[in-house]
């Protein structure tokens, strides 16, 4: 059995509707989702009619969770993490479950979005 791919998925800062297409299909079809705030992310998911459970993945339960994803991908399902604004990793959590997902062999797909430093740039 393949792995499932990890997904990183960068989310709008801001404005709700700057979410790309291909965001919003990989959270629809993603069996499993991550965030830093589920609170936040239940309102981007609720405003695109996305129905998807949500967990919980901060500092203080990030190593718990790693393992608990890379079992999910480890037995072919997919996850996607989600940060509270903008793209994972740049100041949420998921370093240490990204390093766990390509230790165990796993796919890491970033997903292009919302850009802090662009948009101050334009």
């Amino acid at each position: 059995m393949a792995a499932g791919t990890l997904f990183l998925v960068a989310t709008p800062i801001g404005n709700l509707e700057d979410v790309t297409l291909r965001a919003l299909r990989v959270l629809r079809a993603t069996p499993h989702l991550y965030a830093e705030d589920t609170r936040h992310t239940r309102r981007l998911l609720d405003r695109h009619g996305i129905a998807a459970r949500v967990r919980s993945l901060h500092a203080h339960n990030e190593a718990a969770r790693a393992r608990e994803v890379v079992a999910h991908l480890a037995g072919g399902e997919d996850v996607a993490l989600v940060a509270d604004a903008g793209t994972p990793l740049l100041s949420d959590p998921g370093e240490r479950l990204v390093a766990a997902a390509l230790a165990a062999g796993c796919p890491v797909s970033p997903l292009p979005g919302a850009s802090a430093a662009l948009a101050a740039l334009v």
